[in-house]
């Protein structure tokens, strides 16, 4: 263990130096990181030689480093040291141990990230948008909840995506005072800002390939990706180091209500990258572009005006929906049931029923098939055919299962 704590203080103490040794200033002024040795150790203050014309003064909260301890300080001592102020009034140079402790972590977690290493953190605070945490000598980190492991955070898919969400802050709250192994996805000194990634260890991505991934592909390219967490709101998954989101929407040309009904962890998917942004944090993939789109398919054997059969499926207060053919649904609004006002469309036709329908009309865009059972009396082409109007209810009218 002493070993491996000597080998860690010889590694900061060469990054130190190779920082020291591309600045070296030639006068001392605020700021500066310089190596001093130790003149004197006495209750509650450190003198220590800087080169200057007087003796450098660390007191107070300044003498406070997670890594030093000023105990075992012994004259001569090598030692690296923060100028608060070159000469104060006194004519002395005000030295701090704590801010050069400070850049030395800093040092040390750009180092880590340039390696790929893994850093343990603790979970201080949490909000909406992830977990605030500790990192190396007590410098504040943030891991964003998309980059938390998805199987702590959705213990299950059934629920829907307002359920997730609104539960959200109290699975985070759930995480403080925990350590999180993680690997560093963003660092920035002059912002203060160390972002981290849990899913970097748990999907096995590889951070040099995500970097090389990252840097080439374009929205467009298509992926052999691995299927790494399931949510309720769609899928995660891992392509060539890249982790992304299949959207539910993203995963089936039919409707997906669960995405563990298609997928499970450990699939092997092929995806299309479909959105990227912020530096590759937010990674859109789709799965059901590359498929085709099967009422695309059927609808093209149709055409507006065409008397067809159909099956009733659901009935709804705004209409019927009605099957035409496997994977061809269409809708009659309740104002193409009957030449007569309908109040209930329960009381003109029956869940089973078989009917002939005129379609009035097809909407590629929006997956539409309006039908009416009306119009089919004036087949002779008598009566205008006019498009239902969708309104504020589009998404009701598309989805037949989008209300209960």
């Amino acid at each position: 263990m002493a070993s491996k704590k000597n080998s860690t203080e010889e590694t900061t103490s060469s990054l130190l130096s190779e920082y020291l040794a591309s600045y070296m200033p030639a006068k001392l002024k605020k700021g500066d990181i310089v190596e001093g040795k130790v003149v004197q150790s006495k209750k509650g203050m450190l003198l220590v030689d800087v080169g200057g014309k007087a003796e450098g003064v660390i007191s107070g909260r300044e003498l406070h480093a997670e890594s030093t301890d000023i105990s075992k300080l012994q004259a001569g001592d090598p030692i690296f040291v923060y100028v608060l102020t070159p000469e104060d009034d006194k004519g002395q140079i005000q030295l701090s141990l704590r801010r050069a402790d400070i850049l030395k972590n800093w040092i040390e977690l750009e180092e880590l990230k340039r390696n790929n290493g893994t850093i343990e953190v603790t979970v201080l605070d949490a909000n909406s948008g992830g977990l605030l945490v500790k990192t190396k000598g007590g410098l504040p980190g943030f891991i964003p909840s998309s980059q938390l492991d998805s199987a702590r955070l959705y213990k299950s898919t059934s629920e829907s995506r307002q359920e997730a969400i609104s539960k959200m802050p109290v699975k985070l709250s759930e995480f403080i005072g925990q350590k999180i192994a993680t690997k560093i996805i963003e660092i920035d000194k002059d912002k203060n800002r160390i972002i981290l990634s849990e899913k970097l260890l748990t999907s096995g991505e590889d951070f040099s390939k995500r970097e090389e991934t990252l840097r080439n592909a374009k929205v467009g390219d298509v992926f052999d990706g691995t299927v790494t967490g399931v949510t309720p709101f769609g899928l995660f998954v891992n392509a060539e180091g890249l982790e992304g989101l299949v959207h539910l929407s993203e995963i089936s040309w039919d409707k997906v209500s669960d995405p563990a009904d298609f997928h499970g962890v450990g699939d092997k998917v092929k995806i299309q990258l479909i959105g990227i942004s912020d530096n590759g944090k937010r990674v859109a993939y789709s799965i059901k572009r590359l498929i085709n789109d099967p009422w695309a398919n059927s609808i093209s054997q149709y055409k507006q005006g065409q008397i067809v059969k159909g099956t009733v499926q659901k009935i709804v207060d705004y209409g019927v929906f009605v099957k035409i053919t496997e994977g061809l649904n269409g809708l009659i609004h309740i104002s193409e049931l009957s030449e007569d006002m309908v109040d209930d469309p329960s009381k003109v036709v029956k869940i089973g029923d078989e009917l002939d329908l005129k379609i009035i009309s097809i909407s590629p865009t929006d997956r539409h098939l309006g039908l009416s059972l009306k119009r089919v009396k004036h087949d002779d082409g008598s009566q205008p055919v006019e498009e239902v109007r969708l309104g504020k209810n589009r998404e009701q009218l598309l989805d037949p299962e989008s209300r209960a």
